[in-house]
């Protein structure tokens, strides 16, 4: 088998959602995608605004994408036509989109003998469900539910201190339902585009969306399933799933809502702003 090509993609990739995870997964299928990160500095110099979250909050995020090999920050100038020098960098590959798309790089690609592919919009539509990965044998099952509505680095926490306790599935919320349980306006995202972000993530074995309704809207999921643990945070610990676990003989694991080492809490309600 010959070895993958390097890939890179540039940029501030500043509150991550579902279209940067599709352009990131269209990028893979060239090889391995390295994503030099705008720094905040560079950040604040080509658009003039600091960014939403800070590099050490997006690098980590990043980090937790199954479609990126690795992050490296890019601190030096602002040549936004250009690529960084970085250590152990030599990419075979550079994958832009069309918008950005321009000579001055498609000349710079060729001068250093890479391929320069630019991907049009249309190529990057829809929210395909990522493919479920093996479960490990012997490993027990997770199960955690949610909205999932605005994904932030909170939830990528919560999702890398689960998957320490088994493989890891998610049941997002369906539509119906979330409207249901939190009213008007919610949720912000389809189910089928939250299922996307979070299934997109490397400590989640599959994420699927709900078929129930209430609290425990995820029952048909668990009877498939039939993980051997069933994990919320503090604000999940409602809605009777203590007492579901009890009766079925799942254990109910509750962890607190700690953020990655260095990083602050971050809260759905807060970044929507309801």
């Amino acid at each position: 088998m010959s070895p993958q090509k390097q890939v890179i993609v540039h940029g501030a990739f500043d509150d991550l959602r579902s279209g940067h995870l599709r352009f990131i997964e269209e990028a893979s299928r060239f090889g391995d995608v390295t994503v030099a990160l705008w720094s905040d500095e560079m950040i604040r110099s080509i658009s003039g605004q600091s960014p939403k979250f800070p590099l050490a909050e997006r690098s980590y995020f990043l980090n937790a994408v199954r479609y990126v090999a690795r992050v490296l920050a890019w601190s030096g100038a602002a040549e936004v036509n250009a690529l960084p020098m970085l250590e152990g960098l030599e990419p075979q590959v550079w994958v832009d989109v069309e918008p950005l798309a321009n000579s001055v790089r498609e000349t710079y690609c060729r001068r250093r003998g890479m391929e320069y592919c630019v991907l049009p919009p249309q190529q990057m539509d829809g929210f395909p469900a990522p493919p479920a990965m093996p479960s490990t044998p012997g490993r027990k099952k997770v199960i955690v539910t949610g909205c999932y509505d605005w994904f932030h680095s909170g939830h990528v926490r919560f999702c890398e201190e689960v998957s320490a306790y088994g493989d890891l599935y998610v049941a997002i919320g369906n539509d119906r339902n979330i409207q249901l349980l939190k009213g008007a306006g919610h949720p912000l995202l389809s189910e089928a585009e939250r299922c996307y972000v979070v299934g997109s993530i490397k400590y989640v074995k599959q994420a699927l969306i709900s078929s129930g309704e209430g609290w425990l809207d995820a029952d048909p999921e668990i009877q498939w399933l039939k993980p051997d643990i069933y994990a919320v945070n503090e604000d999940g610990d409602k809605g009777g799933k203590r007492d579901y676990c009890a009766k079925r003989g799942i254990e109910y694991l509750v962890l607190k809502r700690t953020p990655a080492p260095g990083l602050q809490i971050r809260s759905s309600t807060d970044l929507r702003g309801f």
